[in-house]
C-alpha cells in the first residue's frame, strides 16, 4: 500500500510523525502483496539524503519513519544510500527520532552494520507472513533470511522491530510460530494488521480477520513475551511508531 493510501495518516500527522520513501519509486522485486512498483530503478540519486533531511526539518517531524524499495541492482544494496540518509536527518534535525524499515540486503550481515552504525534510534524489518506461505507472497526475500535480519539489528544494540499481515491464509498454529520465530530474534515490538488486496493482479484476501482475533492475537504476543504490540485491521508497520519507543 502506498503510504498516501494508508488509512492512519491524519492520526500520523497529528502526531507529527510521517513515512518517507527513499531508494527511488522502482522496485527491483515484485511481492505479491505490495502495489509499489517493480521494474528496473533509474539511477540513484545522490542527493537524495540532503533533501530527505531538509523535508523532515520543513515537516517539523518529531518522529520520521524511513523505507525504501529493494535496490538489488546496486552493489551493496542501497546499504550506504540508507547509512547516508540517517546521518544527514541526525545532523538537520538533532532532536528528531528516526525509525527505519528496511530491506533484507540479501542478508549481507556487514551490509545491515553499516546502516545501523548510523544509529537510528529504531530499526525494523517485517516478516510480512507466516513460514509456509512465504514463498508465495515474498518474490526474493526469504522466512529465515529475515529472520537473520532482526537477528543483527539486535546485535548491534538498535531497538529492533517487525511486522506482518494476516488474512492471506494462515493459521492461528502458525502465527504463533512465528511470534516465537521473532521472540528467538531478541525483537520485541510487533504490528499485526490485516492484509489488504490493491489491485486485481494482487493475491486476493483469503480471510478478513475479525476484530476480536485482533485483540487474541495482541494478547497472545504480550503473554509470550512482546513489550509492545499493535495489532488491529488498519494496523501498518509505522502505526503508532512513536508511542511504541516511548512505551518500550
Amino acid at each position: 500500500m502506498h503510504k498516501w493510501l494508508c488509512p492512519n495518516r491524519t492520526e500520523c500527522w497529528a502526531a507529527r510523525t510521517a513515512t518517507l520513501m527513499i531508494g527511488g519509486n522502482i522496485c527491483t522485486r515484485s511481492c505479491k502483496f505490495c502495489n509499489t512498483l517493480s521494474g528496473r530503478p533509474g539511477k540513484l540519486d545522490t542527493d537524495e539524503p540532503r533533501r530527505v533531511a531538509e523535508s523532515v526539518k520543513a515537516l517539523g517531524l518529531k518522529y520520521a519513519v524511513i523505507t525504501s524499495v529493494d535496490r538489488d541492482d546496486l552493489p551493496d544494496y542501497g546499504a550506504e544510500h540508507w547509512a547516508e540518509t540517517i546521518r544527514r536527518i541526525r545532523i538537520e534535525n538533532p532532536q528528531t527520532l528516526i525509525e527505519v524499515l528496511i530491506p533484507d540486503f540479501m542478508g549481507r550481515p556487514e551490509l545491515i552494520a553499516k546502516v545501523m552504525a548510523a544509529r537510528p534510534n529504531v530499526a525494523g524489518h517485517n516478516m510480512e507472513t507466516v513460514r509456509r506461505l512465504t514463498p508465495g507472497v515474498r518474490s526474493v526475500a526469504q522466512y529465515n533470511r529475515s529472520l537473520d535480519v532482526l537477528c543483527e539489528i539486535t546485535r548491534s544494540g538498535v531497538m529492533s522491530k517487525t511486522g506482518f499481515m494476516v488474512g492471506l491464509g494462515e493459521t492461528c498454529e502458525e502465527v504463533e510460530q512465528l511470534m516465537d520465530d521473532i521472540l528467538a530474534t531478541g525483537c520485541r515490538r510487533l504490528t499485526i494488521g490485516q492484509y489488504l488486496q490493491p489491485t486485481a493482479k494482487h493475491l486476493p484476501v483469503s480471510e478478513y480477520v475479525t476484530p476480536e482475533q485482533f485483540v487474541n492475537y495482541r494478547k497472545t504476543a504480550l503473554d509470550k513475551g512482546f513489550k509492545f504490540v499493535e495489532s488491529g485491521p488498519l494496523v501498518r508497520s509505522s502505526y503508532h511508531a512513536e508511542r511504541a519507543f516511548k512505551q518500550v
